[in-house]
């Protein structure tokens, strides 16, 4: 049950913002990777995309931590022990005079953010189920995208009266904030008598549990490779409309607007995933991806990979609308069997779609050439190999239940 001081709208708002503290650190920043890149001298442009790569190997490694520790702890401890890293990261960064310190900065806070991550998904899994979680996973993610749409706004507008390292020091203020909201206004949802005592040994366990469920690992699998196209999208967006397409100060609107695209994919999931199930619509949505991506990237082909503004914008609002049913769904489907060790199955699920999603998006990035043929290539490979995954994780787990009623029937 909810608690009694807050209203279920309170919750949604409360847990898009916990989590909006990885988007926020990475969206505000995206105007001014351009500024980082000259004022830390960097040689090769592309070396300024790892700034957010680099996060998100921080972030997909801290989730190993701060999943068990949210199931040993409670989830509240957790996440005040990330939100200090996060600070802690935050604070190198706004001081660095040098990349390497840069990117240990960037380190350091991705994997401070992992607390609020994990605990933001592992309370909505300690309180809801089945398509119900993937309801409110759809709310959350609706609040949750309105900070990638207007984050760079955000970011431009602070340039405008100050240099990039006060986007550093914002940051840590809404870490401090999120920290005191949750901490006066959410209950803790693990009760004593349902924590796990922390031991390697027991993460090891618990770890082998999800591997070897073939629906845990195959969606855990396909959130990677579609997030791995997003990373390579992140990473590109700003020399692709600053740099490739010379819009200039308009580049925060234009990335609004496809992060608007995905905002408006998760409301309609609320609404139709109650009716149609998070399983056929998001097998729709992924089928449907693979056709749109297709027809992209021929047409990005036959532009030499530089197609007109309005045509890449319309194509890539198509794609991340699709792949906005996706997240949500593919989410709670991967975590729906494991509600018994809903923290460290949320740990797992994100640092193995991380890791996958690096190792996925950060070489298409680098590929980047002044073209966008990488990136939609990037949203081929992508939706096709989530579509091969998760039906080949629904077929295994068809199989093993006929394996299983059959052995039960010849043991009859």
């Amino acid at each position: 049950m909810l608690g009694r001081q807050r209203s279920d709208a309170e919750f949604v708002v409360l847990v898009a913002l916990t989590t909006s503290l990885v988007a926020m650190s990475i969206d505000t920043m995206l105007p001014a990777l351009g500024q980082i890149a000259a004022d830390l001298a960097l040689e090769d442009p592309n070396d300024r995309q790892l700034i957010l790569t680099t996060f998100f190997g921080g972030l997909s490694l801290g989730q190993l931590v701060c999943g068990p520790l949210s199931d040993s702890l409670g989830r509240k401890p957790a996440l005040y022990a990330g939100i200090a890293l996060f600070i802690l990261g935050g604070l190198c960064c706004a001081l660095a005079t040098d990349f390497r310190v840069m990117l240990v900065g960037r380190a350091l806070q991705g994997f401070g953010a992992a607390g609020p991550r994990i605990v933001a998904v592992a309370t909505v899994r300690d309180l809801y189920s089945g398509s119900a979680m993937a309801r409110v996973m759809s709310f959350v993610s609706t609040v949750f995208i309105l900070v990638p749409i207007a984050a760079p706004a955000f970011g431009q507008t602070i340039l405008l009266v100050a240099d990039w390292r006060a986007i550093f020091w914002i940051l840590v203020v809404a870490a401090l904030v999120d920290a005191l909201w949750f901490g006066l206004r959410q209950p803790e949802t693990l009760a004593v008598e349902h924590r796990v005592p922390f031991s390697a040994w027991a993460v090891l366990r618990a770890a082998g549990e999800v591997f070897r469920h073939p629906i845990t690992l195959g969606y855990t699998l396909a959130i990677g490779v579609v997030f791995g196209a997003f990373i390579s999208y992140l990473s590109m967006s700003q020399q692709i409309f600053q740099e490739q397409y010379g819009v200039g100060k308009l580049f925060p609107l234009l990335f609004g607007t496809l992060a608007f695209s995905v905002g408006l994919a998760s409301l309609a999931n609320a609404q139709l995933v109650m009716r149609f199930g998070m399983r056929r619509l998001a097998r729709l949505a992924v089928i449907t991806e693979c056709a749109l991506s297709s027809a992209a990237l021929l047409i990005a082909l036959a532009y030499a990979g530089h197609p007109p503004l309005l045509v890449f914008m319309l194509s890539m609002m198509a794609c991340f609308f699709c792949s906005g049913i996706l997240f949500g769904n593919y989410t709670a489907r991967a975590l729906e069997p494991m509600g018994h060790i809903a923290g460290v199955a949320a740990a797992i699920n994100g640092a193995v779609s991380g890791l996958v999603a690096i190792a996925v998006g950060t070489p298409l990035g680098q590929a980047y050439d002044g073209t966008v043929n990488a990136l939609i290539f990037g949203f081929v490979v992508a939706s096709f190999g989530a579509l091969i995954l998760t039906e080949g994780a629904e077929w295994r787990q068809r199989a093993g239940r006929v394996a299983t009623r059959a052995a039960l029937e010849s043991d009859a």
